[in-house]
């Protein structure tokens, strides 16, 4: 079984998937980039206010699913310039302060809308 997960509180999909799917008892969210969800446009920012608008997005999208960010077990941190790995890393840090899920971060050639960064998550549902 797999339900969709669709919500105004974050950036709609800018393409033919969806903002989340849950099946098995697990959240699969897509990827998200920093648009702000009520104008759909990119935030301005260095890589920091970036990962900021991101975290956000990914806090509303599991909430509306009735989920949270203490319920993430694995993400995976797409970066435009893995120069600003520590950046990222110091505003990731403040959103999963203990027990932090897994993570894989890798440096992408280019990401959706030239964002700087994009994350996609799992959690448990």
């Amino acid at each position: 079984m797999r339900q969709v997960i669709a919500t105004d509180t974050g950036p709609k999909a800018i393409g033919p998937y969806s903002q989340a799917i849950r099946s098995a008892g697990l959240l699969f969210l897509a990827g998200q980039i920093p648009l702000d969800p009520a104008s759909m446009q990119m935030i301005e920012g260095d890589i920091a206010k970036q990962t900021e608008r991101v975290l956000e997005n990914i806090k509303a999208i599991l909430a509306a699913a009735g989920s949270s960010l203490d319920r993430v077990v694995k993400t995976t941190v797409f970066l435009k310039d893995m120069n600003e790995f520590a950046a990222m890393n110091e505003v990731y840090g403040r959103y999963f302060p203990q027990n932090p899920p897994a993570r894989s971060t890798v440096e992408a050639a280019r990401l959706p809308r030239d964002a700087r960064v994009e994350i996609e998550v799992v959690a448990l549902a």
